[in-house]
Parts: structure tokens; sequence; C-alpha cells
């Protein structure tokens, strides 16, 4: 008997489908063609750039995350080993410079002084990313068992001997992952460089933005995102391999193995601590300071002849992400339904395609919409270009945050619904739905904040009366004049403020998902 067709999974995936297809693998197909027509034609005036650009591109990252751990060490070695008051709060308020969008944390070391520099992008690139390796590593590092230390010890083992043939080892794949991270992090970071460094100091990101908006030279743009796309997934790769070859099993405790410091050590540990947060603080308190000491609130709601009125960008900002977040709600409930109800090598390809969007800069999800959307409907002049962007790179937040819920409901509550005559429908109204109400919310509040802050695919599709908060501070900080940079600074704060808001809303809610 040939195998009955499943219309209503169809039915339920085709609008993910068509979305994640037409609105991100036609733009990079798109762009793979015009990148390898220009290739094609030779290396004429292109290969010196892609060396230069490509090689500053590559050591920047490499150097970020190389001082990003430097940094980061001593606070990991302190919250990985010591049980102390405020341990949490340390943790939390390490995490505010991550959760900022870029272009706010850019605006931040330009108030301080910090601008058209390598160095000043080095350390934003620190600032951004001393989160990641404190969080990933000390997620492991806390949870390794004291036996396997006394019993080292007992063997006669020093302290630097114990760390280097017990505790080193076995964090090996999470110092690999948060590494992977921030190098690619660092390797595709778009507003911190364009805001800090410009075309001086330009990454292949930056590279894109200039040849395609600045220059409106499309085929050598897409020639250098194929280059940006060959090295992302190089290092996705190398990553992978290491993590099979190096992986080493052994079994979490429950919970975290901590201790309480010593007299001397408590000394060292809130050293450590007050230094590390306290240089993560200048930017931001600097950035609030400069924002205050002038009437540049106030200037936020005058009308401008070349940009308009600077606080409509709030608006603009507002209403992208409440129409982004519904769309990748939506979208993201329906095919978390379908990759965690329907099993088989289609789901799990279905899952991966998704995640997509998370490996791809936005500056090339932006390019792409300028060559692919002018067929067969040209939507490159649409308002609401934007939150179809916003929404496209907001997808996965929501996916991964619903599909383990979801995961976890037990069948046997779906089948008495069924036993009782309720329909496929009826079962996920009434038996999913509430049970997975809440994760969904945390991923739709993902999404809002990631479309607040989104920059690099909304420099491309942004009109001067579409400006978000993030284009409008841009537009700002290349206007001369102390005017200018101070209402810069006043958005960079509402929209900081607004991040934080949403941020802390989620983290009431008591349970931020699996990403």
């Amino acid at each position: 008997m040939p195998k009955r067709v499943s219309w209503g999974w169809l039915a339920v995936a085709a609008l993910p489908t068509f979305f994640i297809g037409y609105f991100f693998l036609y733009p990079l197909a798109r762009i793979l063609y015009l990148g390898l027509s220009e290739l094609s034609l030779g290396f004429s005036g292109l290969e010196a750039r892609l060396i230069r650009v490509g090689w500053f591109t590559l050591w920047q990252a490499a150097l970020s995350t190389l001082l990003t751990f430097l940094v980061a060490a001593p606070l990991t070695w302190a919250v990985s080993t010591f049980r102390f008051k405020g341990r949490a709060l340390v943790m939390a308020l390490v995490t505010v410079p991550f959760v900022l969008p870029t272009v706010v944390v850019g605006t931040a070391f330009v108030s301080i002084g910090f601008s058209d520099s390598i160095w000043s992008i080095l350390a934003a690139h620190v600032f951004f990313n001393v989160a990641v390796v404190v969080r990933t590593v000390s997620a492991v590092w806390s949870r390794i068992d004291p036996d396997l230390y006394d019993t080292a010890r007992s063997s006669g083992a020093t302290e630097w001997m114990v760390f280097r043939y017990v505790t080193f080892p076995l964090l090996k794949p999470a110092l690999a992952a948060a590494a992977s991270i921030v190098f690619l992090f660092t390797f595709t970071s778009f507003g911190v460089v364009l805001i800090l460094g410009g075309f001086q100091y330009a990454t292949l990101e930056v590279e894109i933005y200039r040849q395609a908006v600045t220059l409106f030279d499309l085929p050598l743009a897409a020639a250098l995102a194929i280059v940006q796309i060959a090295g992302v997934t190089g290092a996705l790769y190398a990553y992978s391999r290491y993590q099979e070859r190096h992986t080493v099993q052994w079994a979490l405790e429950a919970g975290d193995n901590l201790r309480l410091p010593t007299t001397k050590e408590t000394v060292y540990l809130w050293s450590v601590t007050s230094i590390t947060l306290g240089a993560l603080a200048v930017p931001l308190v600097v950035l609030v300071s400069r924002s205050l000491s002038g009437s540049f609130y106030r200037a936020l709601f005058e009308d401008d002849r070349v940009i308009g009125t600077p606080i409509a960008s709030v608006a603009n900002s507002l209403l992208f992400a409440v129409v982004a977040m519904a769309l990748a709600t939506v979208i993201g409930v329906l095919a978390s339904t379908v990759i965690a109800l329907r099993q088989g090598t289609l789901s799990r390809w279905f899952d991966l395609t998704l995640m997509l969007p998370l490996g791809t800069s936005a500056v090339t999800i932006g390019f792409g919409f300028i060559v692919a959307l002018g067929w067969p409907i040209d939507l490159r002049a649409s308002l609401w270009l934007v939150p179809i962007a916003h929404a496209l790179v907001a997808v996965p937040f929501v996916v991964r945050t619903t599909v383990p819920t979801l995961r976890a409901i037990p069948s046997e509550l779906r089948e008495a619904a069924s036993s009782f005559g309720a329909t496929s429908l009826q079962v996920w109204r009434f038996v999913d739905l509430p049970l997975a109400r809440r994760s969904m919310l945390v991923g739709a509040s993902f999404a809002f904040v990631i479309s607040l802050g989104e920059f690099g695919a909304t420099s491309f599709i942004a009109r001067p009366n579409t400006a978000t908060i993030p284009t409008m501070i841009f537009r700002l900080l290349s206007r001369p004049g102390g005017q200018s940079f101070g209402m810069a600074m006043a958005l960079a704060v509402i929209l900081a403020g607004l991040c934080t808001a949403v941020i802390m809303a989620i983290d009431r809610r008591g349970e931020t998902g699996t990403f």
C-alpha cells in the first residue's frame, strides 16, 4: 500500500518552509550567483582587497578572542570555584554588556573617546564577549566532581598539576565552545567595527556594506560575502571536528560544587570581581553621563530637515519589533510543532535549515534582500521588509525555546485527548499550547529585543522615513558637531533601557529556554 501523505503536517510546515525558502535560501542563492560570476572574471583588482580585508578580519577576530579569554579568566575562575553572597548578581551584571545591541556598545566606546583605531575595536569586542566565556566555561567548571581533585592531590599533585592534568582536559570542550562563539561574533562584527573603525578598519562585513551601499558594486559585495560565508563555514567545521576528537565523556554533578573562600581568597575574589565589573561599567556610565550633560533628550523631539525627527525612530523600532515578534512567533511555533512531533530525517533537516540564519551575518541577509527580492514582486522598497528581516533572525530563538518544551510533554496526554474524540488541532490547542505557552512567550520576548537592536540587515533596507533606533544613532554619529553626538548618546541610552527592561522581564519569567 502506498504511504498516505500527511496533508495536515504539510499545511503546518508550509508557512515556515515558504518563509525560510523565499527570504533566506533564495537571497543566499542569488548572492552566490553574483559572487561566482564576479570571481569567474578573474581577480584583477579584487585579489588585493580580498587579501587585505580578509586578513584583517581574521587576525582581529583571533586577537579579540585571545584578549577576551585573558580578561575573563580571573572572574571565570572565581565564580566557578567559590560560593559567595552576591554571586548571582555578579553573573547577571557581567551579562548586561552582552545583551546590549552592538550599536549601543559602539556608541558607549565613542563616548569615552575610543574610536578610529584597532584598539577601540578590540576593547569593544572584549567588553561585549566577556559574558560568553564566563557563563559558558563556569557552567561546566563549577560542576566538576571535587573527588577528582581530591584523588589527584592525594597522589601528590600540586594545585598547578591538578589544573593541568584534571581541570583543563575536562574544560577543553567548554573552552572550545566559548572560543568558537566569540570568534564568530567578532569575525562577523559589523556595528562595533563600523562605528569605531569606519571604512579605515573594514572587516569583510563592513566592506560588504561599503561596496553595496556606498559604491553600488553588488557583484564585488557578493564575492566578499562568499568569502565570509566560507570563513564562517570553515570555523564551524573546525569546531565540530575538534569537539568530535577531544570531547571527554564524564558525569556532570547535578548542582554546583562550590566552596566557601578563605580570608585570603575572599580578598582576591572581590578584587577580581570589582575590577572586572568596574571596567565593564565605565563605558555605560560615561554614556549615560554624556547623554545628561545637555538638552539632548529634548532635541530628539525636534524636526531635522535631513534626518527627520530622531524620536520617531523609537516608534518605528517598537512597531517593527511588535510585527517581527508576531511573525517570528507564528512561524517559530508552527516550525517547532513539526520538529518536535514529527520524527525523522526530514524533521531534522527542517530544524537545521531554520537554524541557518544564526550562522549567517545580518549584513549578508540584508544584502541578499536587495539583490533578490525584486522578483516576482519588488519588495525592496516595502515598509515591511525591515520586520521580515528581523523575524528571520529571531525565528531560531523561538524554535530553540519552544521545541524542548513540546518534546517534554508526555505522549499519554495527547493520546488521552485523542481517545475522547479530540482532533489533532484540538489536541494542539488544548494540550500542547497551554503547556508550552510560557516557552513561546520567552521566545517572543527574545524576538522583540532582537528586533530592537538589529543593525546589520536594517542598514541595507531601512529608508529615511523608516529609520530604527540603531540606524538613527549611526546617522547622528556620522554628522559633525557635539549636538548630534549628544543626541546619539541619548538614543543609545533609550535603546539600552528598552533592551534591559525586556531582558529583565524574561528573567522574571524564570524560563529562558535552551539555545
